[in-house]
């Protein structure tokens, strides 16, 4: 089970931006910032829920990585492509079943500004 995750991006500012308003439909949003003032090596956000931080990116080295993000119904999976796409996203699928993962598996994927491949699922 892991507890956080965490990448580079290019552009904190803009990252932020996209994921504040792509996540906001799966309720999460940021949690915790760390800056330099407080004693970190670099600006750094960490989105969540209920208080727990648990995606994390900060200015560095970009690698290319797929994440999903769980979603309680396909309303949220709809709704959070369409927030991806507005913020500046790019389709990488739209919403819809994918069967060969199993026959209830609905995602929708959208690459982020750095062309990280970023999902919302609903398993029911």
């Amino acid at each position: 089970m892991l507890d956080h995750l965490g990448f580079g991006v290019s552009d904190y500012t803009r990252s932020k931006a996209f994921y504040e308003k792509a996540l906001a439909p799966l309720g999460i949003g940021v949690v915790m910032e760390v800056t330099p003032a407080q004693g970190a090596d670099h600006d750094a956000a960490g989105f969540g829920k209920d208080g727990k931080p648990f995606f994390w990116f900060a200015p560095g080295d970009v690698a290319r990585m797929h994440v999903a993000f769980t979603a309680q119904t396909r309303a949220e999976v709809d709704a959070f492509y369409r927030a991806a796409i507005a913020a500046g996203g790019q389709d990488n699928g739209a919403p819809g079943l994918r069967p060969h993962y199993h026959p209830n598996y609905y995602g929708a994927f959208v690459l982020d500004p750095d062309g990280h491949n970023i999902e919302a699922v609903c398993h029911t």
